[in-house]
């Protein structure tokens, strides 16, 4: 994944929220990635991408401080449980 991408994409749709006590999950991370890379007309790099560009970053599924955020946020959201809409 380039710097480019992954900067990209944590800036659009993951802020920190230092009162968070679970952060994002992997399950939450991947799913919030394909529905930013949909949105951006993005191509979606490999999963062992993702995974490898998150912990060049120091970012560990579970064991973070981040939320969701942006239209990606929604869109996973809703994609996720369609009985909200």
């Amino acid at each position: 994944m380039s710097a480019t991408h992954f900067d990209d994409f944590v800036r659009d749709a993951i802020n920190s929220d230092p009162g968070s006590d679970r952060g994002l999950e992997a399950e939450e991370l991947f799913g919030l990635y394909t529905s930013w890379c949909l949105l951006t007309e993005c191509p979606q790099e490999s999963t062992e991408a993702l995974w490898h560009a998150l912990d060049a970053r120091g970012i560990i599924p579970g064991r973070n401080t981040l939320a969701m955020t942006g239209q990606a946020a929604a869109d996973y959201i809703l994609a996720s449980a369609p009985g909200l809409v």
